[in-house]
């Protein structure tokens, strides 16, 4: 039996049984993970698939370009003096710039981590978009940072001085001096990266030669305990390091930040991530997938992709993100009874798509393709306000709440750090290729400059207000290469495919791949229509608790701005430790719903007029439905609990 036919008839025999959400039920293509854990072999490994430079894919008129420039204005907004204050103080160096306030205040322990994000965005912005601007303004930072640490003496760079590192090393109570570390030495990675700015190379070196001498004298069982202190993705960045310099030494301190007592028992198949927090981990599993990538060891490999079935497929709400108050509070596939406020903190979001992106370049399955549009589309794009380009730390996903954003200057809390990469980097899972062509992951309007095979691919569509995909191909001589489209798994019956004009007899069967090769010439055009349709995602422990989708989004019931004021509808300014928190937020119970059938059609019908819009129709109250990414400054309901008439 064909690989492709075995995947439909799985599909069919557990739709009514199986647990997992719809989108997730068709297996990964070959094993989950290496059959054997045997590491005695390490050697890099050759990646069947990469994804292409930021710098080779512009993005064209459309939601997403919009959040960029909206990110855009915001990053150049910020005062480079402000930012950097802190760092001077500690320097020992002279400023008498206002600090900002939230986590950046002098009196926050975790000063100086959007800093670290900040060079991060302004590298990828550049590389995205092409801006010498925003390049110019990273390289000022790297600069101003450089003088920082020379002034320092010692390879030392951050807004808060030594004596946190002092704490953590004698057990004593510090918030994460190492997350910190790892934004900082992560920004200084990805302006070098992106912008070949050798003076950041020079100051991330200087940053891991502070932190082998720091660790040096500690004993693993004791570097052990001190892991169990937040830090980041330690390990990913100085992979990173390694691989950029060709330097072992980096690669040795790395393995050292490996968090046994997580990952020991992912290595073992065993899921032990109930009340666990979710952004302190994710980050410390993409480092074991680029420990994978580096040194191909089996082990690092099935730790990465038993977590990210665990969390994608089990922990994850509809909209693709998981975690309630940060933390996995309920055991796998039982996620009715965490829905809050806090529900889906953004970090989370950022990085298990990180992840994802590691695990797409192992093995190019839909699934994970799939995965990453929902969580692109109803986790990230949403969480930008686009007023002003703050970011949003949780996503509620408890009716009656709404999204509360950061007061201007007052917060750059975690997600708001990640939030500015998230809207800097748009392009970078778009397209991918191998050695016979391109994989085309993700429906947004854009151009790929393949110039290495003499090819620009132009995308041009309005989804997901559209249903249509339009390729058009710029090519200085025929080029035979494999077109790799995703059909996602919400594609509905009517699809159609047609090459210069022609129709094209091709089943368009979801949750696969449609592949068409041939020599492809200057002025090819293919069109493709994937129909989106209604359909729901229960709660898997709780089937009538459900979010209603319309193709990949989550759709969201507006529920009006009782309640919501001008005092309430930012997030006030916060004590050091804390995160976000509603005021008397006093939401409403979970609507109840009165379904004539499984099918959310035959109860929701379109607006007409207004794309993407529907209407309850039939209940006691009717509701106004509109995709979660478009609802700001309101409340909304995103689960419903739904009743067959």
């Amino acid at each position: 039996m064909c690989e492709l036919c075995s995947r439909r008839e799985f599909l069919a025999a557990t739709a009514a049984a199986t647990t997992l959400p719809l989108w997730a039920r068709l297996p990964p293509l070959g094993p989950a993970a290496p059959p054997a854990l045997d590491d005695s072999a390490a050697r890099p490994l050759a990646l069947p698939v990469h994804p292409f430079e930021l710098k080779q894919v512009r993005l064209l008129e459309g939601p997403w370009l919009t959040g960029l420039e909206t990110n855009r204005r915001y990053l150049i907004g910020l005062d480079p003096d402000r930012l950097l204050h802190m760092f001077r103080i500690t320097a020992g160096l002279p400023s008498t710039a206002e600090p900002y306030g939230g986590w950046e205040a002098p009196n926050n322990e975790l000063r100086g981590h959007f800093v670290g994000h900040y060079l991060s965005a302004c590298a990828l912005m550049a590389a995205q978009t092409g801006d010498a601007e925003i390049g110019r303004r990273g390289a000022g930072m790297v600069a101003a940072l450089a003088q920082c640490q020379k002034a320092n003496g010692d390879g030392y760079l951050s807004a808060f001085p030594r004596e946190f590192f002092d704490r953590l090393k004698s057990r004593q109570r510090v918030w994460a001096p190492f997350y910190t570390w790892h934004k900082i030495l992560a920004g200084m990675l990805d302006t070098w990266l992106l912008s070949g700015e050798r003076g950041a190379l020079a100051v991330a070196e200087g940053m891991a030669a502070w932190t082998a001498r720091w660790a040096e004298p500690l004993s693993n069982e004791e570097l052990q305990q001190i892991l169990n202190v937040e830090h980041g993705g330690m390990n990913e960045a100085l992979y990173n390091l390694s691989a950029a310099t060709g330097k072992a030494s980096y690669r040795a301190l790395a393995d050292r930040f490996a968090h046994e007592r997580i990952l020991g028992p992912l290595a073992e198949g065993r899921d032990q991530l109930t009340g666990v927090h979710g952004n302190t981990n994710i980050p410390k599993i993409v480092g074991e997938a680029r420990r994978y990538e580096l040194e191909g060891g089996a082990r690092s490999r099935a730790i990465a992709e038993y977590f990210w079935r665990e969390v994608a497929l089990h922990r994850s709400y509809a909209t693709g993100g998981s975690t309630s108050g940060e933390a996995w509070r309920g055991e796998p596939d039982h996620l009715a009874a965490t829905l809050s406020g806090g529900t889906q903190e953004t970090c989370t979001t950022y990085n298990i798509l990180k992840l994802t992106r590691h695990l797409f370049a192992w093995r190019p399955d839909p699934l994970y393709a799939d995965f990453y549009e929902r969580a692109f589309w109803n986790g990230i794009l949403g969480t930008q306000h686009p007023a002003d380009g703050e970011k949003l730390y949780y996503t509620p996903l408890k009716p009656g709440f709404w999204k509360l954003f950061g007061t201007p200057g007052q917060a750059f809390w975690c997600c708001h750090g990640s939030g500015v990469e998230n809207f800097s980097k748009p392009g970078d899972s778009i397209y991918f290729r191998d050695a016979r062509g391109l994989y085309l992951n993700q429906f947004v309007a854009s151009e790929l400059d393949w110039a290495e095979r003499g090819l620009v691919l132009r995308q041009e569509t309005r989804f997901p207000e559209s249903d249509t995909v339009t390729l058009g191909v710029r090519a200085r001589k025929p080029v035979r290469l494999s077109f790799r489209i995703r059909v996602p798994y919400w594609t509905a019956d009517g699809g159609s495919l047609a090459l210069n004009g022609t129709a094209l007899d091709r089943p368009l069967v979801p949750g696969s791949w449609l592949t068409i090769e041939r020599a492809w010439k200057d002025g090819d055009r293919l069109e493709l229509r994937f129909p989106m349709r209604l359909h729901a995602a229960p709660m898997p422990d709780d089937p009538t608790i459900q979010a209603i989708m319309y193709g990949p989004l989550v759709l969201a019931g507006r529920m009006g701005t009782t309640g919501v004021t001008d005092e309430n509808r930012r997030a006030e300014p916060t004590a050091p430790r804390t995160v976000p928190d509603f005021k008397n937020p006093d939401p409403p119970p979970m609507p109840v719903l009165s379904a004539k059938s499984d099918d959310p059609a035959d109860w929701i019908t379109p607006v007409e007029g207004r794309p993407l819009e529907f209407r309850t129709a039939g209940q006691p109250a009717d509701y106004t439905l509109a995709p979660l990414h478009r609802i700001f400054d309101e409340r909304y309901a995103v689960y419903w609990k739904v009743i067959r008439a």
